[in-house]
């Protein structure tokens, strides 16, 4: 099982249009057999605007290739995502594998 964790620094005024991205995406992937996501924003972070999104998944494989979703649903996804660079400053991904 591994732990995914997307973390996004937004530009001031853009965490929640980013937030509403991620909700919409959390959506779609409930829609299929996608893993279960938390939406988080910071109280308290290194930099102020952090938006952490997690999941757990058994097969990095899987969330690599985004094997489940449907053309319909990559599509829309795609739409979901368009132009999230307008909202965003950086961001990074961490993998962890649950040891326990």
């Amino acid at each position: 099982m591994y732990l995914i964790r997307e973390i996004m620094h937004c530009k001031p005024g853009k965490v929640k249009p980013m937030v509403e991205k991620f909700k919409a995406m959390q959506l779609l992937m409930q829609k299929g057999s996608g893993p279960k996501m938390r939406i988080m924003t910071d109280v308290v972070a290194e930099q102020y605007w952090t938006i952490v999104s997690e999941m757990e998944v058994e097969k990095l494989d899987n969330f690599m290739s985004m094997d489940d979703m449907s053309p319909e649903d990559a599509k829309a996804m795609g739409e979901i995502m368009k132009d999230y660079h307008d909202h965003v400053i950086e961001g990074r991904r961490e993998i962890f594998k649950i040891e326990g």
